[in-house]
């Protein structure tokens, strides 16, 4: 059975100011986060604006990133589909453009009960040999893949992992009494990584990542090594750059963060429009003082 752990960015789909996506800076980035450290590469997540893309851009996109990832670390993709048939399809498509991994979404046109939802996973599970990541959201989808749903889920050899995007760090847990170690549980929310890993969590599915990798694999690895007081001091520096990962707009501002951190276009899709005005300014000015902190706190090291 596979096994991941570590930092899996959830990548932004790089666009310019038309719309277009733009597969270079797609790959610079990749590259970027590789470089850098991450354990696993998580194309067209939600931040990837997935539902906001057509299917050749999709394709696009993963045999782009399988390019840009040589087979250095495993090439996830996220599933984002409305119907049953429909997942089924794009995950053997996925496969075929070369994604090693999926994560997959719940339904985005229908709101499943837990035995609908359990059936939507077994069916995409099946459909090819990739191993698959639930992606749990329920903030943002409206179905939560409890543990108890999870329970109907532990016979399905290829679905591995969870992406646990509750909230409530105290699923974790509960998650450990019920299934023990069957699944992997990615932590989905950056602002509750040291929480959950000190629980037991042993991946993170991030999207500050996109950002400052070298700076969120070495809270990872402190965490990892059990040095939770050495994350904690760079964790409080990145925190409320890691609040804006938890809000409506989380694809503008983590967008903005890599603009402003390394140069990368701000652009997204629409109906997703640029920032502007107060909010722009709060967004720039949370980013620009986790920047200016981040340098001194460098600055201290080197000393």
């Amino acid at each position: 059975m596979t096994h991941w752990q570590g930092v899996f960015p959830a990548v932004t789909t790089k666009l310019d100011q038309d719309g277009s996506i733009n597969l270079e800076a797609t790959q610079a980035s990749i590259n970027r986060l590789i470089d850098n450290g991450v354990s696993g590469i998580i194309v067209l997540p939600m931040l990837g604006e997935n539902a906001s893309l057509l299917p050749q851009e999709k394709e696009a996109v993963i045999r782009a990133a399988k390019e840009a990832v040589a087979s250095r670390v495993p090439l996830l993709s996220g599933l984002a589909e409305i119907s049953t048939a429909g997942a089924a399809a794009s995950a053997r498509k996925f496969q075929d453009y070369g994604a090693e991994g999926l994560m997959v979404f719940p339904s985005l046109g229908y709101k499943t009960d837990p035995r609908e939802t359990a059936e939507w996973y077994k069916a995409i599970a099946g459909a090819s040999d990739l191993p698959i990541m639930i992606y749990n959201n329920p903030i943002a989808y409206g179905v939560d893949v409890t543990p108890a749903i999870l329970k109907m889920l532990a016979e399905c050899p290829t679905i591995v992992a969870v992406k646990e995007e509750t909230g409530d760090v105290r699923r974790v847990t509960d998650m450990f009494i019920e299934l023990g170690s069957r699944f992997d549980i990615f932590c989905g929310v950056d602002d509750q990584i040291v929480e959950s890993m000190s629980l037991g969590a042993t991946g993170w599915v991030s999207g500050m990542t996109n950002a400052w990798p070298k700076e969120c694999v070495e809270i990872f690895n402190l965490c990892a090594s059990g040095n939770f007081a050495g994350a904690r001091d760079l964790y409080r520096i990145m925190t409320p750059s890691f609040h804006l990962d938890t809000h409506v707009k989380l694809v503008q501002y983590i967008k903005m963060a890599e603009h402003l951190v390394y140069g990368a276009p701000e652009w997204s899709r629409a109906p997703r429009l640029p920032l502007t005005g107060e909010e722009r300014e709060r967004v720039i000015a949370t980013i620009t003082a986790t920047i200016e902190q981040l340098k001194q706190m460098q600055s201290r090291r080197a000393a």
